[in-house]
């Protein structure tokens, strides 16, 4: 189970921290300029003629429209997710910029995109819906992708040695090595992912859909607009009819996509012996004894998939590449450089502009930043803690018993799946007559954009323990203490550091929606960068909004680099399943 620390190792370790990784950091408070300077320029006069009816007839339609967007959304994240992690994987030159940089891009809080990206892509079409429709699109990829994107790298990176000398042994091609080996691998985790990433664009629908920037209103139609218009006005009869339509999609969703794909994917979990713990499904069992979907795939689905597959393996023909330790491929110094001077360039223009952006703020606006970072940075440590202290048992539990997870899989899905902006006038209530109101309040409120990031991750590795090893530990009567402390956490450790990065970046993100609440026309808020944020989105003001974004970002940066990272690199190189 466990691989010594190599020299190189060490050294790759001692020189993770490089001058690229603050070139990274520079690029993307550009990237930050670059969105919050083109929104703060929008002079266009966008009206939207749009009223959000709280009509229960009107949620059908409502619900159609907001499937697509994240069905779209889901999709660009699938192809960024393979694209990106594969990339990073197979070359260690690109590996030490993507990955880096997916840790800086997955902590800028979705919402600080919101302004800039919605006014930018209002401003390239004028007057029309499909500037705002992009930037929700958008916007929910930006909330869907991060955690898939490091559930499959760390999945390829988990690949054990052997099986990639046999790739090299038996001399199979880029497609090969993918289609047979590298995506398999990465198919329980991303399938586990793709729930909980589905589960994160539903907890920012409201604020995407529907939402005000200074005096302008932008709005969509759609179930996010409709349960964000009822709350607004405490219309609880129209909210509990919105969210009776959504725990419907989510149920309806998990029986017939998410149940066939978990159950699809067992079958790629490395074991030695046939498990009795299959997760199951009514529908996959239809789709596999079904003679008419049996003969469309002999007839029309298999041809077509070899004729792809010879195609594909034709275009990519078999190289020579030495398999290192992680079975990297060099790409060549070209790739480095197009990088690096890019990112110059970039940084030269983003460092300007923000100087110039920054300068207008204020010693009371830094102090307010400052003192909001250390706040909610409190919030986030304790929410951190309390999620864990359940969504580690809970989640092994799901993960090794079949009945149980056939039981609570939908509710934990429901659950995660409901926004919780939808639940604020409910749960507003009882805050405000709490001791302390909000201020203790929204670390209820932003545990509920950070533990199912972990949860979902330990179900995934307590499903990916071989049943051999499980049966191993039955047969030298482990106690329950022993089992924990030699199998189960060793082997769930690489999925519970990735949620765990994820996590973190969801609570910061949580915490602009868990901190600033608007509630039947009045604002409800308690100290905090998230709450900055909201307020500079709200007013307009666009220094603040930029100052407390890349403070928030470069304090998750600081803390995936000198604390999850590490880990993470430990998981690799001690944890990694070997055969």
């Amino acid at each position: 189970m466990t691989r010594p620390l190599t020299p190189a190792n060490k050294t790759l370790e001692r020189n993770n921290w490089t001058w690229q990784d603050g070139l990274l950091i520079l690029s993307i408070v550009s990237l930050i300029v670059l969105i919050i300077r083109t929104g703060s320029q929008f002079t266009g006069n966008f009206q939207p003629e749009l009223t959000i009816s709280t009509n229960i007839n009107a949620l059908p339609g409502y619900t159609a429209q907001t499937l697509i967007r994240m069905g779209l959304a889901y999709f660009l994240s699938l192809i960024f997710t393979l694209l990106y992690a594969y990339t990073a994987y197979h070359s260690r030159i690109a590996e030490r910029i993507l990955i880096p940089m997916l840790d800086i891009l997955q902590s800028i809080p979705v919402l600080s995109f919101l302004p800039g990206v919605v006014l930018a892509l209002i401003a390239l079409f004028p007057g029309e819906r499909i500037g705002v429709e992009l930037a929700a699109i958008l916007l929910i990829f930006t909330g869907m992708t991060w955690n898939m994107t490091f559930s499959f790298y760390q999945s390829l990176q988990s690949i054990p040695r052997e099986l990639l000398e046999a790739a090299q042994v038996y001399r199979l091609n880029l497609w090969q090595r993918f289609w047979t080996l590298e995506l398999p691998s990465g198919a329980i985790g991303l399938v586990w992912n793709s729930v909980m990433s589905v589960a994160g664009g539903w907890f920012f629908l409201i604020a995407i859909e529907s939402f005000t920037l200074g005096n302008q209103d932008f709005r969509l139609p759609g179930l996010g607009s409709f349960l964000g218009t009822a709350a607004n006005k405490g219309d609880f009869i129209a909210i509990f009819w919105g969210l009776a339509v959504l725990i419907g999609v989510i149920v309806v969703t998990d029986f017939f996509v998410w149940r066939p794909l978990i159950a699809w994917a067992e079958k790629f979990k490395l074991e030695m012996v046939e498990t009795e713990n299959v997760p199951q499904s009514s529908v996959l069992n239809i789709i596999r004894r079904s003679p008419t979907l049996r003969a469309i795939s002999e007839k029309v689905i298999q041809p077509l998939q070899s004729a792809i597959d010879n195609g594909l393996i034709r275009s990519f023909p078999v190289r020579s590449v030495p398999v290192n330790a992680k079975g990297s491929l060099n790409l060549g110094n070209l790739f480095n450089w197009v990088f690096v001077s890019g990112f110059t360039l970039i940084v030269l223009w983003g460092t300007w502009e923000a100087v110039l952006l920054l300068r207008t703020l204020g010693w009371d606006d830094w102090l307010q930043v400052i003192k909001g970072a250390a706040l909610t940075a409190l919030r986030v440590v304790i929410a951190l803690i309390l999620s864990l202290l359940w969504t580690v048992p809970v989640g092994v539990a799901i993960g090794r018993n079949r009945r149980l997870a056939q039981i609570l899989q939908p509710l934990v899905q429901i659950a995660a799946s409901v926004p919780a902006t939808a639940l604020f006038p409910v749960l507003l209530l009882g805050l405000t007559r709490i001791a302390g109101g909000l201020q203790i309040g929204a670390i209820a409120l932003m545990m509920l954009g950070t533990m199912w990031y972990i949860l979902f991750n330990v179900i995934a590795g307590a499903q990916s323990i071989p049943s051999d090893l499980i049966e191993a530990a039955w047969v030298y009567k482990l106690s329950l203490l022993q089992r924990w402390q030699t199998l189960i956490l060793p082997a769930i450790f690489p999925y519970l550091i990735t949620g765990i990065i994820t996590a973190v970046g969801g609570a910061w993100n949580a915490s602009i929606v868990s901190e600033y609440v608007t509630f039947q026309g009045r604002v409800i808020s308690t100290s905090g960068l998230g709450a900055t944020i909201s307020n500079a989105t709200a007013t307009g003001n666009f220094s603040l909004l930029l100052a407390s974004t890349v403070v928030m970002s470069l304090l998750v940066v600081l803390t995936n680099r000198l604390v999850w990272r590490p880990l993470y690199n430990l998981a690799q190189e001690r944890y990694q399943l070997l055969i």
